[in-house]
């Protein structure tokens, strides 16, 4: 996918929101559980709903209908018991409404027991409203639909991500990014993509997208749990977590599923750590890494590796993260073990930012001048990415060459897109000239 990175990487991030309702007269304590489940249950009431209508457009209609009715209802009635099942009620009586006016449009007699609309809250268990969303995922990933945008298609509808957002983790023009979305969800309801989970043989065509799909979430969204516990509840970091832990027990026997897990686990272990600021993963405090993460990831890396096979690409990269948390047991990393897994991963995926991380790897293993000369043969589009300028800066510094590394510290600062992370450039470019 277009936003893939390392995970120390950046990108800009956030989820659907409710910024385009004003807070007027409102109170604050009805507006956090909204915006909370604006964050947190969209993607999963959508999935519920089109699962049973196979109108996705429809659904995410019939969701932010209730999300509005939610900020002008609770202020006055208090914030239900189940906020979850309300939005789920009246998004459900929205789906009905919208049923009866096509109706009269068309002369068509409506079924108010039409099988499709009728949904006992009895009969929804919110705890498996995540596994809809894994039905609605793989369904994105139906040959009928354009592979380019199967995992676009489920970060906005599964996982709530508006275009705008997905667009700039692609590095595209939003408007036209959005249009064949749009374009995908009529295919969807046009053809009767059936939205569920596809039989095992046609699993394996799919999993790609849908792996894909729950890294883009925690690429998204990772910056959100800076500082704090990736375990809150409005999380959509942690959420990613859970969906990949989710999908590696469903299917159980595919590596790649397990080593996904693995590598959002060991990368959030560190969430805490960046607390007041940009720290490079170098300058971390490992006692601030949260341990039960780290074992934890390891433990899925384990389960991954024990099922055998080539190593795909989050095999490796969970591996590389897994070096760097031996630190919390007073280990140095093996920098020898991750040029060979970095060396290993431009083989199994060469983007540009896997090419940039070995160059800063080879850099310290091999030299800078080694680094720089791999800096030099990446593609032109590598120099409009931020690490691509951070990791030249570096390697200039480990190198003497303190003026031409602040040049590019600053560079680096005038792409990069997190603010925290800018002026840690902006401060390693100053410092950099002035030592010369």
């Amino acid at each position: 996918m277009g936003c893939s990175r390392d995970p120390s990487g950046r990108h800009a991030h956030g989820r659907r929101d409710l910024g385009h309702v004003t807070r007027t007269g409102l109170d604050d304590a009805s507006y956090r559980v909204a915006a909370r489940a604006a964050r947190a249950s969209f993607g999963r009431i959508v999935a519920l709903l089109a699962s049973r209508t196979g109108d996705i457009a429809e659904a995410e209609d019939a969701v932010a209908t209730a999300l509005e009715q939610a900020l002008v209802s609770w202020p006055r009635t208090g914030v239900p018991d189940n906020p979850e099942g309300w939005l789920l009620t009246v998004a459900r009586n929205r789906q009905r409404d919208i049923w009866k006016s096509a109706a009269r449009r068309t002369g068509v007699e409506f079924d108010p027991d039409d099988p499709r609309l009728t949904m006992s809250l009895d009969e929804v268990d919110p705890d498996a409203i995540g596994d809809r969303r894994l039905e609605l995922m793989f369904a994105c990933a139906h040959p009928a639909i354009d592979p380019a945008v199967r995992t676009p298609l489920m970060l906005q509808t599964v996982l709530g991500f508006t275009a705008d957002q997905i667009a700039g983790a692609y590095g595209v023009p939003s408007a036209a990014f959005a249009k064949r979305l749009v374009r995908a969800k009529r295919r969807i309801r046009d053809t009767g993509i059936p939205l569920m989970i596809p039989g095992r043989t046609a699993m394996p065509a799919r999993l790609s997208a849908v792996l894909e799909a729950v890294y883009g979430c925690y690429s998204i969204s990772w910056h959100d749990v800076d500082g704090r516990s990736p375990r809150a509840p409005d999380s959509m970091a942690g959420e990613a977590l859970h969906l990949a832990v989710t999908l590696a027990a469903l299917l159980a026997t595919e590596p790649e599923a397990w080593a996904l897990a693995a590598l959002i686990a060991l990368s959030l272990s560190r969430a805490e750590a960046r607390a007041g600021g940009f720290v490079p993963l170098d300058e971390q405090d490992p006692g601030t890494w949260d341990r039960r993460l780290i074992v934890e990831g390891e433990s899925y890396l384990r389960r991954g590796g024990q099922l055998g096979g080539v190593p795909g690409r989050f095999r490796l990269e969970a591996a590389m993260q897994a070096v760097h948390a031996v630190r919390i047991y007073g280990v140095d990393p093996d920098w020898a073990a991750l040029k060979t897994l970095s060396k290993a991963l431009v083989v199994v995926a060469p983007t540009v930012g896997a090419r940039i991380a070995l160059a800063a790897i080879i850099g310290r293993c091999d030299g800078p001048a080694a680094g720089l000369m791999l800096l030099d043969q990446i593609p032109a589009e590598g120099a409009r990415l931020a690490a691509f300028h951070a990791t030249r800066a570096d390697l200039l510094t480990r190198a003497g060459d303190g003026r031409e590394a602040g040049a590019e510290f600053s560079r680096a600062a005038e792409l990069e897109s997190d603010p925290a992370a800018a002026e840690y450039l902006r401060q390693r470019s100053r410092a950099s000239i002035g030592q010369n």
